[in-house]
């Protein structure tokens, strides 16, 4: 479903990806993960066509995402930071995406996060006033609501209470069952953990290990992710 292929970008001088190479494909939920400023937001930013790559090619399903903006309509976005049009309610919101979202047939949205995170309860209040839990619930609700294939979630958890953290994870491993493409960043590995089955980890934009969740765990021999990539780590430091 999205393949990159000897990407690099640069800001200024300074390389923030270097000759990334990552496949991805249906089923696989991947957990893009990393410290600060290795190049996770960057990478993110290439997938949905806010940034140009300085060399390389992506392609999502087939297509390559320089020759169009087409492929954006398979991919469902959950933003760490939302802004959404103060002065619009949560009701107005969703009816303004329908109405940019033509290409959806026969009206199939997914209504499933909007009801089960009881966002009808504050459908009616503006945007401008809901609290951080509250738009990221209407985010997440978003993100899912075309029924994209791919979806790209970043620090998805952030702010949520509890429940809603549950009913999203829920809602994430049932787009896994069907077979759609999650990719999670997060600094919550206990999150990762329960949803992601496959591991990609960048440093200073390069991709120090990618593989899946029960390679990790055989090669490292620890069960917890944070213990996966302290023992990587390890192991990288010692062979450096």
């Amino acid at each position: 479903m999205i393949d990159i292929q000897n990407l690099q970008k640069y800001y200024s001088r300074q390389c923030v990806l270097s000759e990334v190479n990552l496949t991805y494909t249906r089923g696989q939920s991947i957990a893009l993960i990393g410290p600060n400023g290795s190049g996770k937001t960057t990478l993110i930013k290439i997938l949905l066509g806010l940034a140009i790559p300085d060399t390389g090619n992506i392609y999502v399903n087939q297509n390559d995402i320089t020759k169009g903006h087409e492929y954006r309509r398979s991919i469902g976005y959950m933003p760490q930071i939302t802004r959404f049009p103060e002065q619009l309610n949560v009701k107005q919101l969703f009816s303004l995406m329908r109405q940019l979202r033509t290409d959806v047939p026969g009206n199939n949205y997914d209504a499933s996060l909007y009801e089960e995170l009881s966002i009808p309860t504050f459908e009616e209040k503006r945007l401008g006033t809901l609290s951080g839990g509250m738009k990221q619930q209407v985010s997440a609700a978003l993100a899912f609501y075309f029924n994209p294939s791919i979806l790209i979630l970043d620090e998805p958890t952030a702010a949520l209470d509890p429940v809603s953290n549950e009913i999203l994870k829920v809602k994430i491993r049932s787009a896994i069952d069907n077979n759609k493409l999650i990719i999670t960043t997060s600094h919550i590995l206990s999150d990762l953990e329960e949803i992601a089955n496959h591991v990609t980890y960048l440093m200073e934009g390069k991709i120090l290990f990618n593989d899946t969740m029960d390679r990790l765990r055989t090669e490292t021999s620890e069960n917890t992710l944070n213990k996966m990539v302290v023992s990587l780590l390890q192991q990288e430091i010692q062979h450096a």
